[in-house]
């Protein structure tokens, strides 16, 4: 127990000795927050010729890329619009935010824990600064439930990883997935009309820096898996297929969590994948959200460097099932 309270706070100050760029001042001009937010979706290497994964010039472009595509402003700096009851009803109903929440103070330690164990400084660096995105996702989400009086159950003590590694290729392989599915799920919501325009706008920097947080995890992962040798090779894809397994497993149950006092509670695991009539006053066919999925996945992708590697396990295994799915089916 006490090497666990040690190393949990060996992650905290981790987290915390990461400086993110300071802000020029406490509320910063709309012109300021409209550079920032250009440059996170919009990143080219200046090196020339093909990134190969493993190489040293892979390595120090993908942190590159994530150190210059941080956003200082957004989504820190937010105005939560005032809501109509109507509104602000079907926020207060969706069954997402206890879970959303607790996902995020997960995703904070295992990225944390991970990049600890890291070597090369500027991937250490790189993980950790995700570490603190992750961070400052949670105080959104936070502020945001305090700000509609939506009720949240109480958080348990976030229990640091055994195995830092297979904590976060959970945590990048899940989020690889679920992103994949809210990219089209929240442009659904957008062409809904259900929510109010300003609080489209209010999220749609956490979308695109989950879309960022993806880009690095997938090219970690290629670098990582080009630099071991044969036999570590092996070991590690035993352990990425055990990580989908594992996921495959998750997404097919009810999660059950404790709160602090140690009540349980259910939430669905694949909100982002059957929640479109949640967030749209039409049905929308598995079809037409598939290939909503896959179209917002590309756009979100499309101002980053070519040669970065994208996810890939899930829009080919929407492709993939596209091909069976007639264009009228609405099952």
């Amino acid at each position: 127990m006490n090497d666990s309270i040690s190393d949990t706070f060996a992650v905290e100050r981790l987290i915390q000795g990461f400086t993110a760029p300071a802000l020029p001042q406490d509320r910063p001009d709309q012109a300021a927050i409209d550079v920032a937010d250009r440059n996170a979706r919009h990143w080219t290497s200046i090196i020339a010729g093909p990134l190969k994964p493993g190489s040293d010039e892979h390595r120090r472009e993908i942190c590159r890329m994530f150190r210059e595509t941080f956003n200082p402003y957004r989504p820190s700096v937010l105005e939560w619009p005032n809501l109509e009851p109507e509104a602000l009803e079907r926020i207060v109903s969706l069954p997402i935010w206890d879970i959303a929440v607790q996902t995020e103070g997960r995703a904070r330690l295992r990225m944390a824990a991970y990049a600890a164990t890291v070597n090369e400084p500027d991937v250490r660096e790189a993980l950790a600064l995700n570490a603190w995105e992750e961070s400052r996702h949670k105080e959104v989400l936070t502020r945001m439930v305090a700000a509609y009086g939506i009720p949240l159950a109480s958080e348990a003590p976030y229990v640091y990883p055994r195995d830092a590694e297979w904590a976060y290729l959970v945590t990048g392989y899940s989020e690889c997935i679920d992103s994949f599915f809210a990219f089209g799920l929240f442009e659904v919501a957008r062409r809904s009309g259900l929510f109010p325009p300003e609080l489209v706008d209010t999220f749609e920097p956490v979308m695109q820096e989950e879309c960022r947080h993806i880009l690095l995890f997938a090219n970690w992962v290629a670098w990582h898996r080009a630099r071991l040798s044969w036999w570590q090779r092996i070991r590690f894809e035993l352990k990425v297929a055990g990580v989908w397994a594992f996921l495959g497993w998750e997404r097919m149950t009810l999660a059950r969590t404790l709160d602090a006092e140690g009540n349980e509670h259910k939430h669905d695991n694949n909100f982002t994948v059957n929640g479109a009539q949640a967030v749209s006053s039409v049905e929308v066919s598995v079809r037409e959200l598939m290939t909503l999925c896959l179209t917002e996945s590309e756009r979100r992708f499309s101002g980053y460097d070519h040669r970065l590697l994208r996810p890939g396990t899930m829009p080919k295994l929407v492709r993939f099932a596209l091909r069976f799915m007639r264009a009228d089916n609405t099952n």
